[in-house]
């Protein structure tokens, strides 16, 4: 009898630490987490269709909307999967553009979009912008382009290369980069981003206008 009441318990702990490594979002889509230092972060993109409300964010297609600076997809949330390949969402999730972001709805309850001060902490945990990169990044070539340079993924964030798009519409630098946002505003029309890059272990920070699309982290609240 000892021996099954210590069976159970050991199994209710080991569902409960899983349930604590992952985290859902209202699509139902399931994260793993991992903590760096004491921030507990997404250790995926997001890919969620929905705000945290429920409501649909936008997807834009077509290519004719970024035509004009009037346009859907350069003045209102929206997300977008890499060349409009839906199939891409499990391996490096969905590009948001910043007015999405703007929203403060994106990431699951309990949970949001880094601000530029929160990402500096992260970087600085791992050793400064000019090694964090390599601690961030998944080790390999099975998605980043060589070199991968000094990618050891130590931390377990395992930062994906799925390129961004920009205001023209086209996508870009999949395999070789990525770019992440923060929720912090540079000026009325940029907000601060992280980018990390196959040739360097470098995390370059930078301002990026809004109509621009890159991926997101949420960092637990």
């Amino acid at each position: 009898m000892k021996s099954r009441i210590i069976v159970v318990l050991l199994f209710e702990l080991s569902l409960t630490l899983l349930q604590a490594q992952t985290v859902n979002d209202i699509n139902g889509n399931v994260y793993k987490t991992v903590t760096i230092g004491n921030q507990i972060w997404m250790a995926e993109n997001l890919k969620t269709t929905k705000y945290n409300d429920g409501k649909a964010i936008p997807l834009v297609t077509d290519n004719a909307a970024w035509t004009n600076r009037d346009s859907i997809a350069l003045t209102t949330p929206a997300y977008y999967w890499y060349n409009n390949d839906s199939t891409i969402k499990k391996t490096y999730g969905a590009l948001y553009n910043g007015y999405a972001v703007k929203t403060d709805r994106l990431c699951p309850t309990g949970w949001h979009v880094p601000d530029d001060a929160e990402w500096s902490k992260l970087t600085a945990y791992l050793g400064g912008e000019d090694v964090a990169g390599g601690k961030l990044k998944e080790t390999g070539t099975d998605h980043w382009q060589s070199p991968n340079k000094g990618a050891t993924d130590e931390s377990g964030f395992t930062a994906l290369p799925g390129g961004y798009r920009t205001m023209n519409g086209k996508f870009n630098y999949i395999n070789g980069g990525s770019g992440w946002w923060s929720s912090t505003k540079y000026n009325s029309t940029y907000a601060w981003s992280r980018g990390m890059h196959s040739d360097t272990d470098h995390v370059s920070r930078g301002a990026n206008e809004l109509p621009n699309s890159l991926y997101v982290r949420c960092l637990k609240d």
